[in-house]
């Protein structure tokens, strides 16, 4: 019986670790623009501001992309980052698989997470000639 007891101690005690430090995890806005070429192989890069606890930080946006993809565009992306205790969890590497074009005008939605736990959610608006069905990677620095 009391390695029964022992044991419920010891998940609600891990439960409890994890909420706790779930709820010091807070969210910021993010908005940048990103230029992006691409003839199967594509490079994009760009820069924004990370907004988080009432302070403003510059980031830098790299990447690269490959499949099925040409083109070139600018799109600009405005949305939350969540679970970040900190600004610079916000910098890492995101990846994506995805499909999408414009042609003069379109729209993008997309949620990626790096290796931290951060969480970009994002709506763009795309500008420019882009047809993609491909893999992607997106770096952000803080400057």
């Amino acid at each position: 019986m009391s390695r029964i007891r022992s044991a419920a101690i010891a998940v609600i005690a891990a439960a409890g670790v994890s909420l706790a430090s779930a709820a010091h995890a807070d969210s910021g806005t993010i908005r940048f623009s990103v230029y992006k070429a691409a003839f199967f192989i594509g490079g994009s890069g760009g820069e924004g501001t990370l907004t988080f606890r009432g302070r403003h930080y510059p980031i830098s946006i790299g990447g690269i992309s490959g499949g099925l993809a040409f083109g070139a565009s600018k799109t600009y992306f405005k949305g939350t980052v969540r679970h970040i205790r900190r600004a610079r969890d916000v910098a890492g590497v995101y990846g994506a698989a995805g499909g999408g074009g414009a042609l003069g005008r379109g729209a993008q939605v997309i949620v990626m997470t790096n290796d931290k736990g951060a969480e970009l959610q994002l709506t763009g608006r795309q500008v420019g000639l882009q047809v993609n069905a491909d893999l992607s990677g997106m770096t952000i620095g803080l400057k």
